[in-house]
This record gives C-alpha cells, structure tokens and sequence, in this order.
C-alpha cells in the first residue's frame, strides 16, 4: 500500500461582518481550477516560501506573539485574501486601517508569483495585521486523497473601508452570506459547497455576531481534524472527532461534495 500524500500547509480566512446582517465572505472557484472547481470556499491556499521570510519582521504586526509557524500561516492566509477577494487585512504606519483599493493587476502578478508580497506591502506602506487573525479550526485532509493539505482556518472582523472582488483567475465571484443561508442553500442543492467548508459553516453559524464568533473560537479548545472513513452497515462514512466542537458527524462518503 502507497504511503499517504503529506499534507501542504495552507491557511484560510473566515472574513465576517454584522452589516446587513452576520455574514462571512465566500468566493467561487473557477470551474477550471482543479480542486474544488465551481464550488463556494473562504479565500485560502497553500503556504509559500516566501510566507516564511524574516524579513516580514518589519511589516507585521504581532510579529512578536507568533511562532515561526504561525507567523508564515498568517501571513500566507492574509496574502491569500489579498489575491483572491481583494482584501488587505493591514493597518497604514500611522495606525489607521488600510482602506484603499487592491489593484487586480497587482494582485495577479502576486499570484502568478512575478511580484513577491512583501514588496506590495513594503511599496504600500502598510504592516500586515497578523494579531486580528483568531484560530477558529485546524483540518488535515483524510490519508486516502490523493491530495492533502494541512489547513488552519481563522476568524476576523473584515475591514469595514475595503470592498471584496474576486480576480477572475481562481475567484469568480465574492459573496457576502449569512452562514446558515449557504448552509441552507447547500442542502437545496443551488451551491456547492466541499465537506470543510460546510463543516465550518455550520460551526460558524452557531455564533450570533463576528464578535461572538471570536469569542466562541478563543475559548474552544483547538481539536485537528483529521477526518475518519469509517463501514457501517456495509458502507463508508466519514467521520469528525466527536470532541472537535461539530457534534456527532458521519456522513455518507457518496454524499460528500469535495
């Protein structure tokens, strides 16, 4: 038997607002992308070297509270919200929230890696926000999938000045919705929405405001995730740590988007 493909570390954010009502940004992949293509996900994606660089040091804030580790998923999970929905989760040197608006150009140079991250921030003069990121899960892809991945995902206010807009390269489309609106419409079949997602959605959906959902995540003890399969009655279900804060979980694997 093959040994299991190791897990990519990567980074997701859960971007959440109470205006009009509590909601969290979701973005559409492309249907051309080859992981989860046409579904609706949190903007996320797998960690890059550059993540990791020390030179970050200067660029940050709450660079002094994180390891190393948490320091690259940070900043990797913010660079991902950057590409993807345009969003800069960054205060200006003065203190004051970045508000101005992403460029797309300069955003898919980022992403097609011609641009490094760092030197966007550094030409904005802004320090990325790493201390208004809050863990709210960790899940590792099953050792079956030929695909692993190692994702952390995190909570935060979004800012309230800068406007989401998908790059039209792995994103197309950002839409701001309640939880238990994509919930709902998962289950009626009008969005696809792959196993995690819809997990933290439902978790998500739990909290009454973006306040209340940092203060439930900051007081849950963290449980990864590592998804079981598991036969009953003859047939594979997959399921949850029953202490992972999900509740009791085994879903049909034929039943599973994702």
């Amino acid at each position: 038997m093959a040994e299991p493909a190791d897990p990519k570390p990567s980074a997701t954010i859960l971007l959440l607002r109470d205006a009009p009502e509590f909601q969290v940004l979701m973005v559409k992949r492309h249907h051309q992308i080859d992981f989860a293509s046409g579904a609706l996900v949190f903007p996320g994606g797998k960690i890059h070297q550059s993540d990791d660089d020390a030179a970050w040091a200067d660029h940050v804030v709450g660079w002094e509270h994180f390891d190393p580790i948490q320091r690259a998923l940070r900043i990797g999970a913010i660079r991902e919200s950057f590409e993807e929905a345009g969003i800069l989760a960054a205060d200006n040197r003065d203190g004051t929230p970045f508000a101005a608006v992403c460029e797309v150009d300069v955003r898919a140079s980022v992403d097609r890696g011609e641009t490094p991250f760092l030197n966007v921030v550094r030409d904005l003069g802004v320090r990325l926000r790493l201390d208004s990121l809050w863990v709210f899960a960790r899940w590792i892809t099953p050792t079956m999938m030929p695909k692993r991945f190692d994702t952390w995902f995190y909570v935060m206010h979004a800012p309230p000045e800068q406007v989401a807009a998908c790059d039209g390269r792995e994103t197309v489309d950002a839409e701001w919705i309640a939880p238990s609106e994509a919930v709902r419409l998962a289950a009626e079949g009008q969005r696809t929405i792959i196993f995690p997602t819809l997990m933290n959605l439902r978790l998500l959906a739990e909290a009454r405001s973006a306040a209340d959902c940092i203060k439930r995540a900051d007081a849950r003890e963290l449980v990864t995730v590592l998804p079981q399969v598991e036969q009953r009655d003859g047939k594979p279900f997959l399921v949850l740590p029953p202490n992972a804060g999900y509740g009791d979980v085994a879903e049909p694997l034929t039943s599973i988007a994702g």
